[in-house]
């Protein structure tokens, strides 16, 4: 029971800590931070693969197997998004040549 107040106190601390630091950064640092806090999945899913390898039991397979897919979902949405991103800065060229 100590074990799981503990868990629930470390998982508040977090929620409020994240949710202040979010609050605090501009408007225009906002996608370039998600980009690259999407990035940081491709660590997510190393750790997602070595848990569907396993095979000590189906359900860490099974949860190992989501997790890559949800993994693969982020980094690529992170690196669609910074691309959108980065193209809005190109110089447009006229088309009037």
């Amino acid at each position: 029971m100590a074990e799981f107040v503990f868990l629930a106190f470390i998982l508040m601390l977090s929620i409020f800590l994240g949710f202040e630091l979010i609050s605090k950064v501009p408007a225009t640092l906002h996608t370039p931070l998600m980009s690259g806090s999407n990035a940081i999945s491709g660590i997510t899913m190393v750790g997602a693969l070595i848990a569907a390898g396993a095979e000590s039991n189906q359900l860490s397979v099974i949860l190992g197997t989501l997790a890559v897919v949800f993994a693969t979902i982020n980094v690529v949405g992170g690196y669609l998004v910074t691309n959108r991103m980065l193209s809005m800065f190109k110089k447009k060229e006229d088309d009037k040549k």
